[in-house]
Formats: C-alpha cells, sequence, structure tokens
C-alpha cells in the first residue's frame, strides 16, 4: 500500500534548466527532489509538479505530488546533515510529514526549500487537480538595477506607460484562444485558456513593476510572451488596442518578444 503525499516548494531558478527531469542534464529541480527523495526511500520516487517552469523561472509555491510505501520508515537525520534546531535522534512525536518535509530541506540544494508535506488523497494529481494559478513578473524599470534582486527581476531599464499596458490587459481578460502566444509551434491541444486578472502596480522600490497573472491554467512561455507584449504597449512600441488583432491572428509572430526567465515566479496554485 502506498500513501500519496502533497508538498509545497520554492526555489530560486536562476542555475536550473527547468523544472523537468531531463535526461542530458542533472540541473532540474524535478531531479533533485527525487534524487532526495529516492535516497531516504531506498527507492526511485516520482513526482508530479503542476507546472512545468522554464529554465532560470523562479517559484514560491510550487505544488507536487509523490508517492511512498505506508509504512515507510524516514532515516534519522545524522548530526552533520540537521537542520538548525533539529536533534540527529528521530523524534518520535514528530509527524512522518515533517521528518519527510526535514529529511528533504537537510539534503536539497540552499536554492531549493520544501514549506510543507502533507498527506492527500490517493488520486490527488498536482497539475490534473490545479483550478487556478497565479504568476508574477517583476521589471526593473529605473536606470540601476537593484543588485540584491538581480536574480529574479527583469533589468529593463526605461520607464513603462502603466496606463496603457492596463487598458491592453483588459483585453486579455476572459477566455481566449491564446495560440499567438504559445511558445510552442507544434502545440497540437487546446490553446484556449481563461485569464481572470492582471494586475499591474508599482512595488519593491521607485522603479519596480509586478505584473501578476491569474489564470485557469497557462501554455508554454505564456506570461512571458503576455508580459514582452505588454511591455512593447507600455514603450509606445505598439497599440493597446492591437491585442485585438493579436488574439484573432492566432500566429506567435504577432505578439511581442519572450520576457527575460529571470523575472518570472510561480507564486500560487490554487486546488478545489
Amino acid at each position: 500500500m502506498r500513501q500519496n503525499y502533497k508538498m509545497i516548494l520554492q526555489y530560486e531558478g536562476t542555475r536550473y534548466n527547468g523544472w523537468q527531469r531531463q535526461g542530458n542534464t542533472s540541473d532540474t529541480i524535478q531531479g533533485k527532489v527525487e534524487t532526495v527523495l529516492g535516497r531516504m526511500a531506498g527507492e526511485p520516487v516520482e513526482i508530479h509538479g503542476s507546472g512545468r517552469t522554464d529554465a532560470g523561472v523562479h517559484a514560491l509555491g510550487q505544488v507536487a505530488n509523490f508517492y511512498l510505501p505506508a509504512e515507510i520508515e524516514i532515516p534519522s537525520l545524522p548530526e552533520s546533515g540537521k537542520m538548525p534546531g533539529m536533534s540527529g535522534k528521530k523524534n518520535v512525536r514528530m509527524k512522518k510529514t515533517d521528518q519527510i518535509r526535514d529529511y528533504l530541506n537537510a539534503y536539497l540544494p540552499e536554492d531549493i526549500a520544501v514549506i510543507s508535506v502533507e498527506e492527500a488523497p490517493e488520486r490527488f494529481h498536482s497539475r490534473l487537480n490545479a483550478v487556478r494559478k497565479v504568476y508574477a513578473y517583476r521589471i526593473e524599470t529605473g536606470a540601476r538595477r537593484n543588485v540584491f534582486l538581480r536574480r529574479t527581476i527583469y533589468g529593463l531599464g526605461q520607464p513603462l506607460d502603466l496606463e496603457a499596458m492596463e487598458q491592453a490587459s483588459l483585453l486579455l481578460i476572459g477566455t481566449h484562444d491564446f495560440k499567438s502566444f504559445c511558445g510552442n509551434k507544434k502545440m497540437k491541444k487546446s490553446t484556449v485558456r481563461t485569464i481572470y486578472s492582471i494586475d499591474i502596480r508599482q512595488d519593491f522600490g521607485a522603479g519596480g513593476v509586478t505584473l501578476r497573472f491569474t489564470g485557469n491554467g497557462f501554455l508554454q512561455n505564456m506570461v512571458r510572451i503576455l508580459t514582452g507584449t505588454l511591455i512593447e504597449v507600455g514603450l509606445h512600441k505598439r497599440s493597446w488596442q492591437s491585442i485585438r488583432e493579436i488574439l484573432e491572428a492566432q500566429d506567435r509572430q504577432m505578439a511581442g518578444f519572450t520576457a527575460p526567465a529571470e523575472g518570472l515566479c510561480l507564486e500560487h496554485v490554487f486546488y478545489d
């Protein structure tokens, strides 16, 4: 008998080749987590993420699920591997889910952290059961890039017309065919998605701008292409009215550039 577990994790994706495990590299988030889980379980463990973040993209609230034997004993952490405040001896009163979380955090790289682990229903799937996701894209419009945030923001270095960007964003809200904003030219599945809101606001300093997208799901590179298009509107390189034409064209060439990965972060994944 096996138990399904749901975990929430965060990571700085700068040095990783995205979420999904790849045969030609070990530098993926999925690969790193599966390696530690496999060591803990003494057998291969596959994790299922709520979405495949691209290379260089970050997450504050990525969700994944995995199965372990129901009667598994979690190895005690050696003194050399313990986290602050943890004992090398097994705490019999500590929940198994907390033991799994602490084991992962003891052996994962410092730019990957497991926030929580909990038991999940047998049929729970982090991707298939997700109903809403929130992505944030952060832009520095000032002449000087914040050195402390340089890995998690896009240093545009030019002022943006936020009012024009907001006008354009209103045309993107709702259920549309977002084929023009899909980075996968060979996409055969439906490219129809629903965007519930796009919030554009100044924050994290005088030149900081955050675009926050909430939708039922997003296509490959979709948020970055949407952001690049809105940036072009904000720079007056295209009109906010052009969004209608882009949607109707269903042609990737009509949309704007793909904004760099470093500014994008998966913030939340919601379930019923």
